[in-house]
């Protein structure tokens, strides 16, 4: 290694974010203000604008991962906004009287519903006690006594005029069990059967034919008996009729006058008006309804009249704020009930559910975009809903159910909601892409940011909603200290020493668990930072099976990684795995052959359909480099393979190339490069080093290996200058650096990274275009002259 190389070592202090002590002390002056939100600015700008939209189609989609807090502002800003704007109309659902099968919609004041409901209820309560009483009355009875007396009278002077002829005749006429008979009288006396069987012939042919006369007779004087009786039914029904209209009429006028401000209410009463007399006479009047007990009897009845308030709200509770966790189609839109009375099934306009639509019509309603989708039928009925400003309940499998089967098609509601959408960008874009629907009816993108800028502000507030946490949990009081562990850990899981992940939740999730293992123990009273590590280091050990079988292969050689030494053509380039859970590191060796030849550069990971696109790019790049360094004076003409050696997965991503290039160049110089370090990075053709991800789990994997082999105090990471800032690396690591067992270095081309790992000079071109002799550079020129003078031998 050069003398000079070390001037590429970073510090201890250029390891972890530097987070001044106090600054957490002050969080603990707002902690309990419960409407601290980080950050977003943006998106909390679109919010306020979608929200304050009148117009249509101005819904809001909510971009953003899990946990980014997209759900806490938008419920404060819903809530806030929604407590000062006027509540919404409540809508009932009431009989149709003239089709029962399509109810009719009726709206009133907010608070209103429940008082509509509480008086209808009276009323029917009114009408079981009137009735079937009211026609007990002397008034009704003397009518009812008119009528039937009027019948008789028409009955009795038919009859008395059969009964003339028929004594004159010596004949007189009875009526037994509802029926007319004759019978011969004989000295006064009417004949019994067996009297009349005594007589001669003669009498008994002259008394049939006396009969068939005064049969004859009967028939012709109750010919309009029919017609009496019509009459009569007639008159006695128009008396029942008019006297239940006269008790009922002041009840009604009762209820007009509470309600005469909704006119809707009044014409709902009006329909009462006209069917309630003819129900209680069905009801609570009709003798075969005997059976009945006064509980069926209600039913009967609030079936017919009650009207079913979907949605009760509170007259000065604002615009309805709704979250929808399960957006099925019935939970969205409502349903029509089935229901048992006396035994058998019926549904009808009281059986009605409101769905998540109904209950925040006229305020706002927030769904999740991802189960939205999964759900059948919703998301093209939720945009129709949209379109038509209409709620529409129905039946969406109707088409496959019996013919026949009984249905309601209750009138439409008209619908004024604005809906949040919460999904990530995925399903955004797709939307975008492939819903011209979408487009125009969720106009505004409220894009909610993955990190946060680590300014005071943000960190205090940070470490506000940490102890806000623990103070709603009844966790023990949160040292500063542990605060700076935990805030450590959201810019570890942001990558950045300047940005905070904005997922709170798994900030959260760590304080639980640091939590469980301040339980453990009775002593102290503050939580201090030794839990949080304890938390830290109990996830690592619960995902890190696969890490540390991993490990133990190389350690076994059977992974064949070396930690020592120097070697020609190989390096250690450095991958991230990522299993479910496990995220760890890994070093890979990177080999490199070199022989005469006219094919260039073969990625073996590609020719064997291992190699992705991106790291097939990164390999073709290496060509670029090699032709662009070296071939200005002469034919580069080599044949070269590159491989990963013991990978039998795919491969993607490009940050091997500056280690391919590495093995690549000590392969053509025969210098051997230091096994000691391993080195990460993507490159361009002009050399020049770029960023790369995962860069704290691959220096902390090829640590732990060095470790475990033995730290000599000559290993080290190579990683791009563009990555210090991303480095968040664990205490254990930086107190390697600290003490001279381990080393990280920063480079900004690939000439700084061949000196470090070859310990040589890279050299630069002097005045006439040479390189020093002893230089790398100078080494690789050297051979591939050698190479290009091999193959134009060999062809001549």
């Amino acid at each position: 290694m050069t003398q000079h190389s070390t001037q590429w070592r970073l510090t201890p202090e250029q390891l972890t974010a530097d987070l001044r002590d106090d600054i957490f002390s002050l969080s603990e002056q707002n902690s309990n203000d419960s409407d601290i939100f980080l950050g977003h600015h943006r998106a909390k700008e679109a919010l306020d604008f979608g929200l304050s939209m009148e117009s249509r189609g101005f819904n809001v989609f909510a971009m953003g991962e899990h946990g980014t807090g997209r759900q806490t502002l938008i419920r404060q800003m819903l809530n806030a906004k929604a407590s000062v704007q006027p509540t919404p109309s409540e809508w009932c659902y009431i009989n149709n009287f003239d089709d029962v099968h399509a109810p009719y919609k009726l709206y009133v004041s907010p608070g209103d519903g429940k008082q509509l409901l509480t008086r209808i209820n009276t009323f029917i309560d009114e009408l079981l006690d009137l009735f079937p009483e009211i026609f007990d009355n002397p008034g009704y009875q003397r009518q009812k006594a008119a009528i039937d007396r009027e019948f008789n009278q028409k009955y009795d002077e038919a009859i008395s005029k059969v009964e003339d002829t028929a004594l004159k005749n010596n004949v007189i006429l009875f009526e037994e069990n509802g029926e007319i008979g004759f019978s011969l009288l004989v000295d006064g006396k009417p004949l019994g059967d067996k009297e009349f069987a005594n007589l001669d012939e003669k009498k008994r042919n002259d008394f049939y034919v006396l009969l068939e006369k005064l049969e004859n007779l009967l028939s012709e004087q109750l010919i309009e008996l029919p017609l009496w009786k019509r009459i009569s039914s007639d008159k006695m029904r128009k008396l029942k009729h008019e006297t239940a209209e006269q008790s009922i009429r002041p009840f009604l006028k009762e209820l007009e006058h509470e309600f005469a401000s909704n006119i809707g209410v009044l014409k709902y009463l009006s329909k009462v008006k006209t069917h309630v007399v003819d129900a209680v006479l069905e009801i609570l009047v009709d003798e075969g309804s005997e059976h009945q007990n006064d509980k069926d009897s209600r039913k009967l009845m609030q079936e017919r009249f009650l009207p079913n308030l979907l949605v009760a709200r509170e007259p000065e509770e604002g615009a309805p704020v709704v979250y929808e966790q399960n957006p099925t189609f019935q939970n969205l839109f409502g349903h029509v009930d089935f229901a048992s009375f006396q035994g058998s099934s019926y549904t009808s306009y009281r059986l009605i559910r409101p769905g998540a639509l109904h209950k925040a019509n006229g305020g706002y309603l927030l769904l999740e975009a991802e189960k939205l989708l999964n759900q059948p039928l919703v998301w093209s009925r939720l945009k129709l809903a949209l379109k038509t400003q209409e709620i529409t309940i129905e039946n969406p499998y109707s088409e496959f159910s019996q013919p026949g089967a009984f249905s309601l098609q209750p009138e439409k509601i008209p619908l004024k909601v604005k809906v949040i959408l919460l999904g990530d960008p995925e399903i955004y874009y797709t939307l975008q892409d492939y819903d011209q629907e979408f487009t125009e009816l969720f106009r505004v993108l409220a894009d909610f940011d993955r990190y946060l800028d680590s300014t005071d502000q943000n960190l205090i507030e940070y470490a506000q909603l940490i102890r806000q946490r623990a103070e709603k949990y009844d966790y023990p009081n949160v040292s500063d200290a542990a605060i700076k562990e935990l805030v450590k850990y959201a810019l570890r899981r942001a990558e950045h020493q300047h940005k905070i992940s904005s997922n709170i939740v798994q900030v959260n999730d760590l304080l639980d668990e640091s939590v469980y293992f301040w339980k453990k123990q009775t002593e102290q009273s503050l939580l201090t930072p030794e839990f949080v590590i304890q938390a830290l280091n109990a996830q690592q050990r619960r995902t890190g099976r696969i890490s540390e079988a991993w490990l133990s292969e190389i350690k076994e050689e059977q992974v064949l990684i070396s930690t020592q030494g120097k070697q020609v053509g190989k390096v250690n380039g450095l991958t991230v795995l990522e299993i479910g859970d496990s995220v760890f590191g890994t070093p890979a060796r990177i080999t490199a052959t070199v022989y005469a030849g006219s094919h260039g550069i073969t990625d073996i990971e590609r020719e064997v359909d291992l190699g992705k696109s991106i790291h097939s790019k990164g390999v073709l790049l290496l060509s670029g480099y090699i032709g662009h360094k070296y071939g200005q004076n002469l034919p580069v003409a080599i044949s070269a393979n590159i491989a990963i050696e013991q990978s039998y997965g795919h491969i993607d991503g490009d940050s091997a190339s500056m280690a391919e290039l590495c093995a690549l160049i000590s392969a053509i110089s025969h210098l051997p490069i230091d096994q000691s370090i391993a080195i990460t990075g993507s490159m361009n053709q002009h050399g020049e080093v770029q960023s790369i991800g995962g860069v704290n789990e691959k220096i902390e994997g090829f640590y732990r290996l060095c470790k475990d082999k033995g730290l000599t105090g000559e290993q080290g990471v190579i990683i791009p200058t563009t990555n210090v800032i991303n480095l968040m690396l664990r205490d254990e690591v930086i107190n390697a650096v600290k003490n001279g067992d381990f080393h990280i270095y920063a480079v900004d081309n690939v000439d700084q990274s061949l000196e470090i790992l070859m310990g040589l000079s890279a050299g630069v071109k002097n005045s006439v275009g040479r390189y020093p002799r002893k230089s790398i550079h100078a080494l690789v020129l050297n051979k591939l002259s050698h190479l290009s003078e091999l193959l134009e031998g060999g062809e001549a």
